[in-house]
């Protein structure tokens, strides 16, 4: 696979492969440090998201700026993206010939930014890449390992946003993310 961040960028931009590119403001490719150990991925942007050409900068961005100091790091620490690159209407969940048409773009990340480690936040992004259909609920929590690199799924801010008793079970999926990181580095 043949993939600079030039090129990658370049072909989201032009990106008309799904209905979700006709109403967009602008794509959002993702962002972040470009060999961070770890990356976040979520389902998809939303308005403010839209509007700024950046994921996650909501209200959903700022809890997830918290959680990410909350563990030592910052922002320009990490790798930031979606499943999808475009906004889905409403704000909906992503169909599935939406994911597949911008899954080959989450892969091309991959490939550039080679994290360690990879939070999956909320049952979309945990149906897209890992292939899981089970409840977040379910899949919280527990490591996945896929080809050398490790994935933990938790809840999307959002979801934090909306019933905030689950912000401790999201703050001890980041503690594992934390122990982790420092494992794989020999910091442990």
């Amino acid at each position: 696979m043949n993939t600079s961040w030039a090129q990658l960028l370049n072909d989201i931009g032009a990106c008309t492969s799904c209905r979700l590119c006709e109403k967009r403001t602008q794509p959002v490719p993702g962002e972040g440090r470009p060999d961070a150990a770890l990356m976040f991925i979520g389902e998809g942007p939303g308005r403010d998201e839209d509007l700024q050409g950046r994921p996650f900068v909501g209200a959903s961005g700022q809890l997830l700026d918290r959680m990410i100091h909350a563990i030592g790091m910052d922002r320009t620490d990490v790798y930031i993206a979606n499943v999808v690159k475009c906004r889905p209407p409403l704000n909906r969940n992503p169909e599935p010939d939406e994911a597949a048409a911008c899954l080959p773009f989450l892969r091309r990340q991959f490939v550039l930014v080679r994290p360690k480690v990879i939070v999956l936040l909320g049952k979309v992004a945990c149906r897209y890449v890992l292939n899981d259909e089970r409840p977040i609920s379910l899949l919280r929590g527990s490591w996945v390992q896929k080809k050398n690199v490790w994935f933990m799924p938790t809840y999307h801010p959002s979801a934090l946003l909306r019933d905030p008793s689950k912000k401790r079970e999201a703050w001890e999926d980041f503690k594992a993310v934390r122990q982790k990181l420092k494992e794989l580095s020999g910091d442990e």
